[in-house]
């Protein structure tokens, strides 16, 4: 269709499709995928920007868009300044609008100012360019919600298309072009002298993390808040989700000796063989749901190692909408872990993310195998318990059934640890396979911040790379040839090469995933994240007594300092900045903090002085 007759569908079908079951309708595909294509035509340069749509997630929202992005000013909606389609909440038409983020504002200035301080942004950008006289359109989108009416004071300029009088091909591509031009004039220097930065979200390298620490640090807290911050974010995108859509909680107990406690079994205690699912396992499948959901593709495909298999693919924009699903193991260590998460792990290293441009695909080995599932005599009762009874995943089911479920990219597992003599130690399969946390040293309780907090966790998100890539490190402008990682991985394993904590590829690729993850942009932010790495994946492998460790100068601990103090040069004697936790009031001032592997290396060696040291508080 073209750009005239889907702005025509989408507005005429709004207030009908608002009425009616929001997952896989089809004016949320028009507008998340045909318009972004067609669109995507019509600019002269569609590489130079980033297209995000949406219509909800889960719910409807109240007033859908279709936002285009420079990324070298913003990738998120939250700040900066873009063009904007707006549809009106009653369908009567849609606006092109230079629309910029409010939730920057709201945070820095509060709700009472951010009115004030967008009409000062607005005279900003329309006093840096004369053709905005002729987007002299107010937005009056006629919505009752907050987040639809910030729309409308957020708009340097915008023209109106009434449905009844939808202008034709060449008016529209014109007015789109004419606006392109116009914020590739402004948006630098209103970028510079006006926008807020928004802190951005954080993404892990690894979806497994441990949080250990002593009991009542806040180690379930934190997960919970974490999908507190989730639904916020939802919620700046007009999308509607509950907590308990993205969060749950499971008890881990005692007697769990294998996966089917975790994941369900076969039973045929009643005759016929029958799936009894878990918690756990039916969260997943809503968490895959969630991706079937969004807009993105899933369909099998031929992969390379895996064959045939379920695979997921899109674009960056519509992936940037698909929330984290938190999935909380309660006293992990409870039960043996490599005994009930067997599954889980072995599964978890067959992940595997595909970039070309900004498109991706993603795949993974079945979590739970289709043979089990064949063997299955209802299915049907199987795929209403795990949610999949609607109509629209009629497809997705069938091909569940033949190829299995597998980890949904959007699940993160995290599991809460306390290390004394009631719990089970981990293996180096357990700790290579997660992100590992002293939850203490990385989220610090600091009574005098009891009542009223002054720094928050950054919000997390899922990985999107499974396996790096020269290439990637482009974007990372401390150590764009990976010369510096390289170099530290190599130092640190040199120390190690020959005892039980020899590194090995796994770990160097987990290394360059935090890298590139974080991006980081000076040498004090690079060896922040190698600083990071050495308390998440190698200082917790290292545990002994002499015999194991060495004596005298010679042992790993002191070996490892005599190497670190040169490669981490920078932050060794001195701070280092906080590359997971910001100001509650200024996100974007940075917090710093001691080298955190040189303090926990010298407790290590005191505890070694006893007779036998560990990493685990």
């Amino acid at each position: 269709m073209s750009l005239r007759q889907l702005l025509t569908e989408i507005a005429g079908g709004w207030v009908q499709a608002k009425s009616e079951n929001f997952t896989g309708h089809p004016i949320a595909n028009l507008l998340r995928r045909d318009l972004i294509q067609a669109i995507k035509t019509t600019l002269p340069s569609p590489t130079d920007y980033l297209l995000k749509a949406s219509a909800g997630a889960g719910n409807w929202a109240d007033v859908p868009w279709l936002s285009i992005l420079n990324p070298a000013i913003t990738e998120s909606t939250q700040s900066g300044i873009y063009p904007v389609y707006l549809f009106r909440s009653d369908g009567s038409g849609v606006y092109l609008s230079l629309g910029f983020g409010t939730t920057e504002l709201k945070r820095q200035y509060g709700i009472a100012l951010a009115r004030q301080k967008a009409e000062e942004l607005r005279n900003t950008i329309r006093g840096l360019d004369n053709r905005l006289d002729d987007w002299d359109q107010k937005v009056d989108l006629r919505s009752n919600t907050t987040l639809g009416q910030s729309y409308e004071w957020a708009s340097a300029g915008a023209k109106f298309y009434p449905l009844d009088n939808m202008p034709d091909d060449n008016a529209l591509t014109s007015d789109l072009i004419e606006l392109l031009e116009i914020y590739a004039d402004v948006k630098l220097e209103a970028n510079q002298n006006s926008m807020p930065v928004i802190s951005n979200v954080q993404l892990l390298s690894k979806p497994f993390l441990l949080l250990a620490g002593i009991s009542g640090t806040g180690k379930t807290r934190f997960i919970r808040k974490q999908s507190e911050a989730t639904k916020q974010f939802a919620e700046t995108f007009g999308l509607t989700v509950s907590r308990n859509d993205i969060y749950c909680l499971t008890s881990v107990r005692p007697d769990w000796h294998e996966p089917s406690d975790l994941l369900g079994y076969i039973s045929r205690l009643n005759g016929p063989a029958e799936y009894i699912t878990t918690d756990v396992l039916q969260f997943i499948a809503k968490a895959w749901r969630a991706i079937a959901d969004s807009g993105l593709t899933v369909e099998v495909q031929e992969t390379e190692g895996q064959g045939e298999c379920l695979v997921v693919s899109g674009e960056r924009a519509v992936l940037e909408q698909v929330l984290p699903y938190w999935l909380c193991l309660d006293e992990m260590n409870l039960a043996p872990v490599e005994q009930y998460f067997a599954d889980y792990l072995s599964v978890l290293e067959t992940r595997e993310w595909c970039w070309t441009g900004n498109s991706f695909t993603y795949s993974c080995d079945a979590l739970l195998k289709p043979a089990t599932i064949k063997e299955v005599a209802d299915k049907e009762k199987l795929r209403e318990a795990l949610g999949f009874e609607g109509s629209q995943y009629d497809e997705l089911w069938a091909d569940i059934c033949q190829y299995g479920l597998s980890v949904p990219f959007n699940l993160l597992v995290a599991g809460t640890v306390n290390m004394d003599e009631t719990t089970h130690g981990f293996s180096r399969k357990v700790i290579d396979r997660a992100l590992s946390f002293d939850f203490g040293e990385f989220f610090p309780n600091i009574t005098e911040e009891f009542f009223s907090p002054k720094y928050q966790p950054k919000r997390l998100s899922y990985p999107v790379y499974s396996q790096a890539k020269l290439e990637m490190f482009a974007q990372v402008a401390a150590d764009s040839d990976a010369v510096k990682t390289k170099a530290f991985f190599d130092a640190i394993n040199q120390v190690l090469k020959h005892t039980a904590f020899e590194l090995a590829f796994r770990a160097f690729n987990e290394l360059c995933l935090a890298v590139i993850s974080v991006a980081p942009k000076t040498q004090l932010e690079l060896e922040a994240v190698f600083d990071d790495f050495l308390m998440c994946k190698v200082l917790p492998r290292i545990e002994g007594d002499d015999d194991k460790l060495g004596t005298g100068d010679a042992n790993v601990l002191q070996q490892l300092e005599i190497v670190l103090a040169v490669q981490l040069a920078s932050i060794w004697h001195g701070e280092r900045p906080d590359l997971l936790r910001e100001e509650i009031d200024q996100p974007d001032e940075p917090i710093t903090v001691a080298c955190r592997s040189a303090v926990k290396l010298k407790r290590m060696q005191t505890l070694l002085e006893s007779g036998f040291t560990s990493f685990w508080p």
